[in-house]
């Protein structure tokens, strides 16, 4: 199996044949595809399926069966008369995935998965302020803790960073962590011998969507949690840009009344206004003088109305170019889910066309605290397999 990336020019899902001098691989991809999704086929089931012939099929099959990834199931029960037809599928128990969050500000997490995204078994390890490469050797710990935990062959490691990542899993800037042009995926496969993908967590987010969430169509998720960040999707792909700094809008300012400070040392980033640090530390600020209940209760509402305010403004423009029907978000409910996400489908409408953004929706993922390494998960599938 050979490492792919999930960036290339090409549909994270594959769903038809193609020209024979691409052939082999996409036509792997594709019955690996069809059995990952609509589960045991025969090989006749297959062929009608993905438009190849049956020998193709059968070839593959016999390929795939050599490499433990698809097992026989036994046979079909049918009415009709002949022979039963032998139904195949993947062998979901043959491998396990390894993935690591690093976007907590706190804790670093991390996680044994299935190849249908389940969580097996996980791990934590806290992070204590650690940057540089005090930070690196606490992501080797815990990825070290998480191999220990598998118990079957691992398909690859997935691990969703904060910050600027490039194809080659260069983490080219990530601030919180203290680091900037850190080869983090060739220094952790080097260490352990394994294929090794690492992205823009944001980007493993929207990837979780896609993959586990049912999000067959254009998305954008915005994250929230120490930092600010969006994952795109658009035609089946994911946006990285040239720069591998697509979503990044924490930085972006939103107004001309200056704002609170940032970390990056501009005021009135998205980031300032609703990173959940942020949030909470102006909502304790606000209700410590605050007379009665009532009172905490209003300023609360007031700072997440404002801190949805500040994102439908920041994302109008991108909904309006992009003609998105869905925003998902991403991060601690108890701040997002309420009069903030309100504030922002409100601000959003105000912003845009009537007619185009009339039947937009915004929803808080159903991926949970979890999203991140499912989405690494999707990743090694779709890096893998070419599945997703």
């Amino acid at each position: 199996m050979g490492a792919q990336r999930i960036d290339d020019d090409r549909a994270l899902r594959t769903t038809a044949k193609v020209l024979p001098e691409h052939a082999r691989g996409h036509n792997r991809s594709l019955v690996l595809q069809t059995l990952y999704r609509s589960g045991s086929q025969s090989r006749a089931d297959l062929a009608r399926e993905t438009g190849l012939t049956r020998v193709t099929i059968s070839d593959l099959i016999s390929e795939l069966m050599g490499e433990s990834l698809v097992i026989e199931l036994g046979q079909r029960e049918e009415s009709r008369p002949g022979k039963p037809a032998t139904l195949v599928d993947i062998d979901r128990s043959a491998f396990q995935i390894v993935s690591l969050d690093l976007s907590g500000h706190a804790l670093l997490r991390g996680a044994v998965l299935s190849l249908d995204g389940d969580v097996l078994d996980s791990a934590e390890l806290e992070l204590v302020g650690a940057r540089g490469e005090e930070a690196f050797d606490k992501v080797a710990e815990l990825l070290s803790r998480v191999i220990a935990q598998t118990t079957a062959p691992i398909l690859g490691v997935g691990i969703g960073s904060p910050g600027i990542v490039d194809r080659a899993g260069v983490v080219r800037n990530a601030p919180n962590l203290g680091w900037r042009d850190l080869p983090l995926q060739q220094r952790l496969q080097d260490a352990t011998g394994l294929a090794v993908l690492v992205c823009n967590d944001a980007n493993a987010a929207a990837l979780a969507e896609h993959s586990f969430g049912g999000a067959d169509h254009d998305l954008l998720l915005v994250k929230v949690d120490h930092g600010v960040g969006a994952g795109l999707l658009i035609g089946g792909r994911a946006v990285f840009g040239e720069g591998f700094a697509a979503g990044e809008i924490g930085h972006v300012v939103v107004g001309t009344d200056a704002g609170p400070l940032c970390a990056c040392g501009k005021n009135g980033c998205l980031e300032a206004w609703l990173s959940a640090p942020s949030l909470t530390a102006a909502i304790a600020a606000a209700t410590a003088d605050a007379a009665t209940p009532a009172a905490a209760e209003q300023a609360t509402h007031h700072i997440l109305a404002e801190a949805g305010r500040r994102l439908g403004i920041v994302l109008a423009p991108v909904v309006g170019a992009l003609n998105l029907w869905e925003i998902v978000l991403s991060g601690p409910t108890h701040l997002l889910d309420g009069p903030l996400s309100l504030a922002t489908v409100e601000t959003l409408r105000k912003r845009t066309m009537a007619d185009i953004t009339g039947d937009l929706t915004l929803r808080m993922t159903t991926q949970g605290q979890d999203i991140v390494l499912r989405g690494a998960a999707a990743m090694v599938l779709s890096g893998r397999l070419g599945v997703s």
